[in-house]
């Protein structure tokens, strides 16, 4: 998720209602406990003043914070656990000021409401762009340690001395020679307190929580199956219900031809028509499963535009590349490129293209839908965005969106699925049928219809030029970028700039870290049929750019009879930060080995190299291959990332290694197929994703520079499928330009 979209985010969230809590009333809403609704300091912590907007909209938050009689915490997080540990890891900052261990916690997603868009410019709320730790790090800091001062003053007018002389350890307050008080015996009298103006913060040399590697929060719970997801909400009086969307998408069901004989199937409550669908409620979601399969459906074009009837993925890759040589917007720019061009010894060139991708996620698109007598509407939906939603909710059921309660389970699916856009989610569909019924209703589509309705990353195309000069030096660089983004598809193109550059068309291909001495990076922005829904998808942008750009440069590495780490090195020559990474990579992977060479094992492999800097973060990667009955066998995967600081290096190991494994899969094998303008890959026997005998082994080494503190879900992604490319020139001299590699036979070394 690039800046762009942050943005459009930001501007898109429903204003919120000012809350006023007095402390009575806190402490009544908190019942024994201390219930942390308070007014944040106006500024920002020691080294954090970039963040100074977070922390004035903390100013609003109502409730944050529960410490309970027996010492437990409640922490109510704004952002939305989907398995990459945000959880653990708020839990975390918190626990550090707050001087508690991160175990006592329990962490819930927070309700939508204005009190927690803590995200830095202080008017956002939402979980992606790896970048829920590094917006709200300096919110979560200061909330901990005005609980802590709360909890010190209570505990110093119970002593009678001084709060100067009191330490805090792991969840109590200490007095030097004397008692000790738990954080639960003075949760009840910490919450009668006025909140500090300006609680001190603790020194990060002297870290104890953050920084190090403390297992996740709820790995029990999720592993023995505890976890309540929203496919498994089960409410009083619910009935079930299955849809099947029409065939292409844009259309709409004109009429239901056997109507009476599926309303007469055991189970059945009801046929209903939707926009674009049909539903079978039931009193089980196998009943109405197979009902619906057996509609009989007149489909008829609605008011919008219908998928083209003859579209099909490669027509649009076709389109892409008439696109060739438009003269596009200017995304970044360095020199004067044309005369540099004119005056090179050899001109190098090379087109990539990288397929629609859907997240074939685990948990297929849910939602439960209730509206209550009082004329309130609850909606169970998995999300990241809950004001987004809420509002979303709130115009299809008609109501005003304080009518809305939206309750946001823990995700079985993630990055850029669950936001309201398109027609890729299940809760309208549940509201209009709760409506309908007057039953709550709970939406499960088949896997089938998950993936003809997914918002899909785009098919997308680059060009690339290189001009060298005699001495085979880079003396121009130019690369153009080809599409339709989601940002442009869902948020237009207002927010753009001027020109508008599509960043989640154009990242990775931009803010790249190579010095050349001349370079113009453009954006040609070429649309996708309506019918397509286009969405984010892990490490966006990058996902596929950092494929075409590594793999390029290793072209020209080549073209000149130079090893490709060494180019990278040169390139980076003005930066520290990225030689230690290039370094560091080449340390963990045991030296960097260029050419083929034989493994002890007796196969021939060869490694390859790539960086990419995703979301405010540096990656190197390195990966070694074989090939074996003309597939690519990648044997190890080498992964340095540099977040700038860690707030747990084991969380982010664990991310490197799902973000590596995505990567791997998606330059494998991934691909979404139209045939006839239908999508022709509707589950896992088409849409092929990495077998487990096919995942390599991956190292990880984190490495804190102290840059500015950047995110951890995505970045592992972008560097694979370019490292295995490479890898696999270095091997057998094929250059593979077109994701996913599974559609080459690849030759033996």
């Amino acid at each position: 998720m690039s800046g762009g979209l942050a943005a459009a985010l930001r501007g898109a969230m429903p204003p919120g209602r000012p809350v006023n809590l007095s402390r009575r009333g806190i402490f009544a809403a908190a019942g024994a406990g201390l219930f942390l609704g308070l007014a944040i300091p106006l500024r920002a912590p020691r080294a954090q003043g970039s963040q100074g907007a977070a922390l004035r909209h903390a100013g609003k938050v109502a409730a944050y914070l529960r410490i309970m009689p027996d010492g437990t915490v409640q922490l109510q997080n704004p952002f939305v656990e989907g398995g990459q540990g945000i959880d653990s890891a708020i839990a975390q900052i918190v626990a550090e000021e707050l001087d508690a261990d991160p175990a006592a916690f329990s962490v819930t997603c927070a309700p939508p409401g204005e009190d927690y868009r803590v995200m830095q410019g202080g008017n956002g709320r939402f979980t992606g762009g790896s970048f829920s730790v590094r917006s709200s790090f300096a919110h979560f800091r200061t909330l901990g340690a005005t609980a802590r001062a709360m909890l010190v003053a209570a505990a110093a007018e119970r002593l009678a001395v001084p709060a100067e002389s009191l330490t805090t350890a792991a969840g109590r307050v200490i007095q030097p020679g004397g008692r000790e008080l738990t954080y639960g015996e003075l949760a009840a009298a910490a919450a009668l307190l006025a909140p500090p103006a300006n609680p001190p913060l603790r020194d990060p040399a002297a870290f104890r929580v953050i920084g190090q590697p403390i297992p996740r929060l709820g790995v029990r719970e999720r592993s023995t199956g505890k976890v309540t997801y929203a496919i498994d909400v089960t409410v009083e009086g619910m009935l079930l219900a299955a849809v099947m969307h029409a065939p292409r998408a844009g259309a709409g069901p004109a009429a239901v031809t056997n109507e009476d004989a599926l309303r007469a199937l055991p189970g059945v409550h009801s046929v209903h028509r939707l926009p674009g669908a049909v539903a079978v409620v039931a009193n089980s979601w196998w009943r109405a499963r197979s009902a619906v399969t057996q509609a009989q459906v007149a489909w008829q074009a609605l008011q919008g535009p219908v998928m083209e009837a003859d579209f099909t993925a490669e027509a649009m890759l076709g389109r892409l590349k008439a696109a060739a040589g438009t003269q596009g917007n200017t995304a970044e720019e360095a020199g004067e490129v044309t005369p540099a061009f004119a005056a090179a010894a050899r001109v190098i060139e090379a087109q990539y293209d990288a397929p629609y991708l859907a997240h074939a996620q685990m948990e297929p698109p849910s939602a439960t839908a209730r509206f209550n007598a009082d004329g309130t509407l609850d909606v169970w939906v998995p999300n990241q965005a809950p004001d987004l939603f809420q509002a979303s909710a709130a115009r299809v059921a008609g109501i005003e969106t304080d009518k809305v309660r939206l309750h946001s389970p823990p995700l079985g699916g993630f990055f850029g699925r669950h936001f309201a856009y398109g027609s890729g989610n299940a809760h309208p569909q549940a509201i209009l049928l709760a409506k309908a019924t007057g039953r709550p209703v709970k939406v499960i589509w088949s896997r089938e219809e998950e993936f003809a309705r997914d918002a899909y990353r785009p098919l997308t195309f680059a060009t690339f030029r290189a001009g060298l000069d005699a001495a085979g030096q880079i003396v121009a660089f130019q690369a153009a970028g080809y599409g339709e983004g989601p940002i442009t598809r869902h948020f237009g193109s207002g927010g753009l700039g001027n020109p508008p550059i599509d960043g989640s068309i154009m990242e990775g291909l931009t803010g790249k870290p190579y010095r050349f001495a001349t370079k113009r990076i453009e954006f040609v922005p070429v649309p996708h049929p309506p019918g397509v829904n286009l969405g984010f998808w892990r490490s966006v942008g990058h996902s596929m750019n950092d494929f075409f750009f590594e793999s390029f440069l290793d072209e020209v590495a080549g073209a000149v009879g130079q090893d490709p780490f060494a180019l990278r090195l040169a390139l980076v020559s003005h930066s520290e930060r990225h030689q230690a990474l290039l370094r560091g990579v080449a340390e963990l992977a045991g030296g960097w080995r260029s050419g083929p060479f034989d493994a002890p094992d007796g196969t021939r492999r060869a490694r390859g190299v790539a960086m990419a800097s995703p979301f405010g973060t540096e990656v190197a990667t390195i990966a070694e291959v074989s090939v074996s009955d003309g597939e690519v066998v990648v044997h190890d995967l080498w992964v340095a990332i540099d977040p700038g600081r860690a707030v747990n290096p084991r969380t982010i190991a664990e991310q490197v290694q799902s973000a590596a494994a995505i990567g791997l899969s998606s330059a494998l094998s991934e691909e979404i197929r139209f045939e006839g303008g239908e999508v022709a890959t509707r589950n896992y026997d088409t849409y092929r994703v990495l077998r487990r005998d096919r995942m390599p082994r991956v190292h990880v080494r984190v490495i804190e520079s102290g840059a500015p503190m950047g995110g951890i879900g995505e970045p592992g992604t972008p560097g694979v499928p370019p490292a295995v490319a490479n890898a696999i020139f270095a091997l057998n001299g094929q250059r593979l330009r077109s994701m996913p590699f599974g559609r080459t036979r690849l030759s033996g070394a």
